[in-house]
C-alpha cells in the first residue's frame, strides 16, 4: 500500500442515551448531512418503540440493542475467481462490519415498510427484529443460509 490506513474517527456519543453506538446509527440514518434531523427521528422512533412495548423489564435502548444483534450477520460470502470459474465464499465477518451491516440492513428495510412517517417505520422494524422477525432478520437468515449452502468452497479462502 503506498497511503496508510485512514485514523479511526472518535465518535462522540449521543446526548440523550450517552452512547456511541447510537450516534453511529444515526449517522447512517442522515440524508444530506441533517443530523439534527436524524437525531429526531431516531428519538421519536425509540419514544414509539418504548410506548408499544410489552416486555416490561427492558427499555428503548435495549430493545434497540437486542434488534441489532439479531440482525448481525457473522458469515457472508465472498465472490473470489479460481481458474475461470467465479466462486462465493463465505468468510467470518470482522466486528465492526458486522455491526455496521446490522445497521445498514435495519436503516433500509425500515425505509421500504409502508408506515405513515420514518419514525414509525424504524419502530415497528425495530421491534419486529427484537422479536427475530421482520425483513432485516430476514436478510441475516438468507445470507447464512447462502453460507452454508457454499461451505464447499471454503478451502479457497483468500
Amino acid at each position: 500500500m503506498r497511503k496508510r490506513q485512514a485514523k479511526k474517527r472518535p465518535i462522540l456519543p449521543d446526548p440523550r442515551f450517552n452512547d456511541q453506538l447510537v450516534t453511529r446509527f444515526v449517522n447512517m440514518m442522515m440524508l444530506h448531512g441533517k443530523k439534527s434531523i436524524a437525531f429526531k427521528l431516531f428519538y421519536d422512533a425509540m419514544d414509539i418503540v418504548e410506548e408499544k412495548n410489552q416486555d416490561e423489564e427492558k427499555t428503548a435502548l435495549e430493545l434497540w440493542k437486542d434488534a441489532l444483534s439479531n440482525v448481525m450477520p457473522h458469515v457472508e460470502v465472498r465472490s473470489r475467481r479460481v481458474g475461470g470459474a467465479t466462486f462465493q465464499i463465505p468468510m467470518q465477518i470482522r466486528p465492526d462490519r458486522k455491526i455496521s451491516t446490522a445497521m445498514k440492513w435495519l436503516i433500509g428495510y425500515a425505509r421500504k415498510r409502508n408506515e405513515k412517517s420514518f419514525s414509525q417505520k424504524l419502530a415497528a422494524e425495530i421491534l419486529a427484529a427484537a422479536k427475530e422477525e421482520g425483513a432485516a432478520v430476514k436478510k441475516r437468515v438468507d445470507t447464512h443460509k447462502m453460507a452454508e449452502a457454499n461451505k464447499a468452497f471454503s478451502h479457497f479462502r483468500f
